[in-house]
């Protein structure tokens, strides 16, 4: 499992006195503000310090202790910025997508295996779960109904098929 993960892209300047608009790749702004310091590369060796952060439509504005103008905030448009899980909360039975992406997915009755995870999508009403197998792909829902266990530690989510969803054409 990667130590630091992917919160957003910084797309633009904000302001002169050197905010930035962050394009998040987290759930909302209140997750963000958990953290008070955030990385500039994924080995987290570059540390900025965070200050402020308060929403902007689906963006943030983030206030960084280390820049203090326009021009330092325009060397940062387009830099990804990164997080350290352990300073993270996340609710239980929650899970990182980068921790799902390639797990194997499994049926939770037979063990035959479907295809390992891609991707994860959303499109609004719940995530969904891009499986491949052999340049097919399959895209089940992580509903209840489908979803009987995730295990990132080995790798596995067992689920229940929904009828039709592997079924030959």
């Amino acid at each position: 499992m990667k130590q630091f993960l992917e919160i957003g892209k910084i797309i633009n300047t904000h302001g002169l006195k050197g905010e930035v608009k962050l394009e998040l790749w987290c759930d909302d702004i209140d997750y963000l503000k958990q953290f008070k310091t955030l990385y500039l590369d994924e080995n987290g060796t570059q540390q900025l310090t965070l200050t402020a952060a308060r929403p902007q439509k689906n963006n943030a504005i983030v206030k960084l202790a280390e820049i203090s103008s326009i021009d330092e905030a325009e060397k940062l448009k387009g830099k990804i910025l990164f997080v350290n899980r352990d300073d993270a909360v996340i609710e239980e039975g929650h899970n990182y997508i980068e921790d799902l992406i390639g797990c194997y997915v499994v049926d939770s009755e037979t063990e035959q295996e479907y295809g390992r995870v891609c991707d994860v999508l959303n499109y609004g009403a719940s995530d969904i779960l891009d499986i491949e197998s052999w340049g097919k792909h399959t895209l089940i829902p992580m509903i209840e109904d489908v979803i009987v266990e995730i295990d990132v530690e080995f790798q596995v989510i067992r689920i229940k098929p929904m009828k039709g969803l592997f079924d030959e054409d």
